[in-house]
């Protein structure tokens, strides 16, 4: 018993950096890629396999985040009157701390909730950004629930709701607030980027009012060149702005619809989609680079059926993941033409609001109703999993720590259900 002791614990120290490492910060993990490598998650599996499952106080459709051992989410109860910041146990969803912000319920879509902004996560504080009625608070908290500082993000007017997530770059926290044309005069559209340990203004890029934009920025990594934030709007389409400063340094006016969905990068190809309840969704490719206005110059192709509006597109390699909102259709396209490896019809009854995420070579989808689709990521269509989870979800689910988080609501109830799994396989695979 000794050796075979010994040798467990061996393996464990020996996967434990690497699991500390795989943190899952902001919307969709890793610049909002939505990609993880994570070992010992399951393709197809029953209520036995979970690590865990807690019901948690409060409804909302933002994602979880996580540092360490300590998972973060946001709800709200009483219809938005009262917001709350939980911090849960990765080893078994105890709740750690909870933080009750009192507010008021505000106007949104039937599909929103008055918790579904993604907090953001570094190694010393919680970024929350919280909707009042008329106006947009960023909240920072430490590691256990203590206030560091709030900063007041000015009047916020949508009849769809908030939903602005924000990131972490080098020694920033960035938020967009991209309102529509519903909103006063005296309500500013502008990106943010705050200091993360004072919450000063380090610089702040007036936007123009047209659409209100859900969509969370990412960064683009040039070859020799600086960090630049990427962004998408109806108003300005597709932008890139210097990380450090704010400048606008390219961008292609692209978008005619509403941009719910959030940018992604595969190379040098920047993509982005639009749409409306109504239909009409399309996504672009534009070649990242240039100078000023590139839309004549710069799109690569589109992509416009079975194109998705709220669903985020996934990158696997040199593959275009695409999730339609309705009619349960998914793509597989050739990421740098658009060309259709295979479009498949996975279940004409499903609706996504949550956003595609793959582990190693599986995507995993959840439906509004809270069914799992998980699809090989291959040049050929394969079905490897279908799970329910015994309720809605419009969140996008989370990885870290060899572990997949699942998140669904219970609007009569006013609860959260939060699921872990992955850490059995990972035990048992030992």
């Amino acid at each position: 018993m000794l050796p075979r002791t010994a040798a467990i614990l061996f393996v464990l120290l020996a996967l434990a950096p690497a699991a500390l490492a795989e943190e899952w910060t902001r919307f969709r993990g890793p610049n909002g890629g939505g990609t993880s490598d994570a070992k010992g998650i399951p393709s197809s599996w029953t209520a036995d396999d979970y690590d865990w499952v807690v019901d948690l106080p409060g409804v909302g459709h933002s994602q979880p985040v996580t540092w360490g051992s300590k998972i973060f989410l946001t709800s709200a109860e009483r219809a938005g009157e009262r917001r709350l910041v939980l911090c849960v146990g990765a080893a078994d969803g105890a709740i750690l701390w909870k933080r009750t912000i009192d507010s008021a319920t505000h106007e949104k879509h039937r599909l929103n909730s008055h918790a579904s902004a993604t907090p953001a996560v570094d190694a010393e504080r919680l970024y929350v950004p919280i909707a009042h009625t008329g106006q947009c608070t960023l909240f920072a908290f430490d590691h256990d629930g203590n206030d560091v500082w709030r900063h007041d993000m000015g009047e916020f007017i949508s009849h769809h709701g908030q939903a602005l997530s924000p990131i972490v770059w080098e020694d920033l926290v960035i938020l967009g607030k991209e309102q529509g044309r519903d909103a006063p005069a005296t309500a500013e559209s502008f990106i943010l980027a705050l200091e993360r340990k004072t919450g000063k203004v380090r610089w702040k890029t007036p936007r123009s009012t047209q659409m209100v934009s859900y969509s969370t920025p990412c960064v683009y990594r040039s070859a020799g060149g600086v960090d630049q934030l990427i962004c998408n709007s109806s108003a300005h389409g597709i932008t890139s702005l210097d990380a450090r400063n704010g400048k606008p340094l390219w961008w292609n006016d692209c978008f005619t619809l509403r941009t719910v969905s959030s940018p992604v990068i595969a190379g040098d190809l920047v993509f982005g989609s639009c749409g409306s309840g109504g239909g009409g969704n399309y996504v672009v490719a534009v070649r990242a680079g240039g100078e000023g206005d590139v839309t004549s110059t710069h799109e690569a192709y589109r992509v416009q059926q079975a194109a998705g509006y709220v669903p985020t597109p996934l990158v696997k390699g040199k593959r275009l993941f695409v999730l339609a909102d309705k009619g349960g259709i998914a793509s597989w396209l050739d990421v740098s033409t658009g060309n259709v490896i295979w479009r498949e019809r996975v279940d004409r009854e499903l609706e996504y609001s949550a956003s595609p995420i793959c582990i190693e070579d599986r995507i995993y989808c959840v439906s509004q109703s809270g069914v799992v689709v998980v699809l090989a990521a291959g040049d050929e269509y394969r079905l490897l999993g279908r799970v329910e989870l015994g309720g809605p979800c419009h969140s996008t689910p989370a990885v870290a720590g060899g572990r997949l988080y699942l998140r669904t609501f219970d609007e009569a109830k006013g609860t959260t259900r939060l699921f872990s799994l992955g850490g059995k396989k990972l035990a048992a695979g030992l």
